[in-house]
C-alpha cells in the first residue's frame, strides 16, 4: 500500500512541475520543431543529390553489425546517418513538447493534439525511410517519404501559430474576419501550393538525382510532368499577388497582409530557383535550394490559410 501511495505521490509531483500555461519554452520548442522539419527535408535532398541514399544499406541499423556508420562507408555513410539521426532528434523534441503540454491537454486541446500528431507521425516517417532503403530507393516510396515530411512541416506551422496565439483557441477573436474573397483566395493558394509539392515529387522521381546510381526512376515524361508541376505554381503566384493587392491597405502591422507578402516573396523565390535549375541541367546546389524553398513554401502557405480562416468578429464588407 505504501508503494502505491509513493508512486501516486511521484506522479502528482511530476505533473505539478509541468507548465500550466503556454510558456516561452513551449513556444521555442514549437519553432524548433518547425525549423527541424525543414532541415530534415533539406537533409533528405542532400542525401539524394550526393548519391548517399544507400550510404547505410540496411535498416534500422546502418550495417548488419553496426547501428552507426563506419569509416569504410565514407562520406555517403556519414550523410545518410546524419539524416537518420535528425529524425530521432525531432522525435525527442516532439516528446518533450507533448510532456510539457500534458497539464494543458484539456484546456488547450488544439496544441496538445497537434503535438501528439507530430510525435505519432515521426516514427511512421522513420519506418517509411527504412522501407525506402530496403526497396533500393524505389522512387514512389521516396516520394511518400518526402510527402510525410511535408505534412510534418504543415503540422509544425499550425503548432507555432497556436503556441504564439496567432490562431486557435487563444487566437484574436476581437478582430474582424477577412472578407470572403480573401478567405477563398487563401484556400486556392493553399490547395495550389500543396498540389505543386505533390506534383514536384513526380518531377523529382523522373529526374537524374536518384539517391544512388543503381536506383530506378519513374517511367514518366520529364518534360510533361515538369509542365504539369508548373500549373499549380502559376495559380499560386496569381492568388498570392491578388492577396497582396487586396490586403495592401491594411497597413504594415496587419498580420494577414504580412502573411500574404511573405507568401508572395517565397513563391517567387521558389519559382525562380525552379526555373533556374531546370534550364541549367538541375545542378546539385540549386536542387538543395529548391528543397529548402519547398519547405519554406509549405510553411508560409499554411500560415496564410490558417490566419485567413481564424475566428473573428463580423465579416468585413466586400
Amino acid at each position: 500500500m505504501n508503494e502505491v501511495s509513493q508512486i501516486s505521490t511521484t506522479k502528482r509531483s511530476l505533473a505539478e512541475r509541468l507548465p500550466t500555461s503556454v510558456t516561452p519554452a513551449v513556444r521555442r520548442l514549437s519553432v524548433a520543431s518547425l525549423i527541424g522539419q525543414g532541415v530534415l527535408i533539406v537533409s533528405g535532398g542532400v542525401v539524394r543529390v550526393t548519391g548517399s541514399g544507400l550510404g547505410c544499406p540496411t535498416w534500422p541499423k546502418c550495417t548488419a553489425e553496426s547501428l552507426t556508420n563506419t569509416p569504410e562507408m565514407g562520406i555517403h555513410g556519414v550523410i545518410e546517418f546524419v539524416n537518420r539521426t535528425l529524425t530521432f532528434a525531432l522525435a525527442a523534441i516532439g516528446l518533450i513538447l507533448l510532456v510539457m503540454l500534458w497539464n494543458l491537454r484539456k484546456e488547450r486541446k488544439d496544441l496538445f493534439w497537434l503535438a501528439f500528431g507530430l510525435l505519432a507521425v515521426i516514427p511512421a516517417q522513420a519506418v517509411i525511410g527504412g522501407i525506402t532503403v530496403l526497396t533500393g530507393l524505389n522512387p514512389y516510396v521516396v516520394s511518400l517519404h518526402f510527402l510525410v515530411s511535408a505534412g510534418l512541416v504543415v503540422i509544425s506551422m499550425l503548432l507555432v501559430n497556436r503556441a504564439y496565439g496567432r490562431t486557435g483557441v487563444t487566437g484574436p477573436h476581437d478582430v474582424p474576419r477577412p472578407r470572403p474573397l480573401i478567405r477563398q483566395l487563401s484556400v486556392v493558394a493553399a490547395v495550389a501550393g500543396y498540389l505543386a509539392v505533390v506534383l514536384g515529387t513526380l518531377v523529382t522521381g523522373s529526374g537524374p538525382h536518384s539517391g544512388d546510381g543503381t536506383s530506378p526512376r519513374m517511367e514518366l515524361n520529364g518534360y510533361l510532368v515538369t509542365r504539369l508541376h508548373a500549373v499549380p505554381v502559376y495559380v499560386l503566384v496569381a492568388a498570392a499577388l491578388l492577396l497582396v493587392i487586396l490586403l495592401w491597405r491594411n497597413g504594415k502591422g496587419d498580420i494577414l497582409r504580412n502573411a500574404a507578402l511573405v507568401l508572395f516573396v517565397s513563391v517567387l523565390f521558389q519559382g525562380f530557383i525552379g526555373y533556374w535549375q531546370y534550364f541549367t541541367g538541375i545542378p546539385i546546389l540549386l536542387v538543395i535550394f529548391h528543397m529548402a524553398g519547398a519547405s519554406l513554401m509549405l510553411g508560409v502557405v499554411t500560415n496564410m490559410i490558417d490566419i485567413a480562416l481564424r475566428r473573428g468578429k463580423d465579416v468585413l464588407p466586400a
